[in-house]
């Protein structure tokens, strides 16, 4: 008889993330009993399942209070164990402000990334999924924006690279997309305010981009699913940029004379 606990948790060490529409997954998160089977093998050996409902995926982390004692073996605490820079791991809060929060907020009210405008019983619908709710970021704008701070264009594709191959962001052409551990392993609840109001307060004043629903690729078909999931029909050439960057100001020419 097979232990559906044992196949889970196998699949997410293998596989690393799993998406919410998986059998085994909605059933760990519809079955309470199943759920506490689940979280206590995995409490067992320091892990805990790691969901939220804004995200399409779920992951395995490490429990707090484990941390100490993995992170803070050596003299230097290891809090960042996915070897990122400090510019890569800058990046990765600029894309997690420029992806998730606006994502988390077209969720919130119930829009679609395509909707031009609120939908006065939209709160009535279910809670959109984040692929239909989330949108894209230009690489250009991302360079033009953010570039001279976060190490030129050299370290900036290393570290897109690096964060494409960890499964934080994926790339569709020159539009840089939400991957299965962007809006997982940020803890939004401790970040929002400090990168809406601090750190990144002049972007999120500027008027908001034109938003660009970025198609999706089917995802792979899971080995407990029947059917796969339907394909986009847009080729990825048709792909636009969610936005561009804003022109320079026009220079001020101190010799003008002033009029009387």
């Amino acid at each position: 008889m097979n232990d559906d606990s044992q196949i889970l948790i196998a699949r997410l060490l293998s596989h690393q993330t799993l998406r919410r529409d998986d059998k085994l997954v909605k059933r760990v998160l519809s079955d309470e009993q199943f759920r506490k089977e689940v979280d206590g093998r995995l409490l067992a050996v320091g892990l805990k399942l790691l969901d939220n409902v804004y995200a399409d995926h779920v992951t395995l982390a490490l429990h707090r209070n484990m941390e100490p004692k993995i992170f803070g073996a050596k003299d230097v605490w290891q809090n960042n164990n996915f070897g990122l820079s400090r510019d890569g791991v800058a990046l990765l809060v600029v894309l997690w402000a420029q992806i998730i929060l606006p994502k988390r907020e077209r969720q919130e009210t119930h829009q679609h990334a395509e909707d031009d405008q609120n939908d006065m019983f939209g709160t009535e619908k279910p809670l959109p999924r984040a692929e239909d709710t989330s949108i894209g970021i230009a690489y250009k704008a991302l360079l033009a924006d953010f570039g001279d701070k976060l190490g030129k264009k050299t370290r900036l594709d290393m570290n897109l690279g690096i964060l494409s191959k960890l499964g934080f962001i994926e790339r569709r052409g020159d539009v840089i997309v939400e991957g299965p551990l962007l809006d997982l392993l940020m803890d939004t609840d401790v970040l929002k305010e400090r990168i809406v109001n601090g750190a990144l307060a002049d972007v999120f004043k500027r008027s908001p981009p034109q938003i660009i629903p970025v198609p999706r690729s089917a995802p792979p078909l899971a080995a407990n699913d029947e059917e796969p999931a339907p394909a986009f029909a847009e080729a990825e050439d048709d792909i636009l940029p969610a936005f561009e960057a804003p022109p320079p100001p026009a220079p001020i020419d101190d010799d003008t004379p002033a009029k009387d």
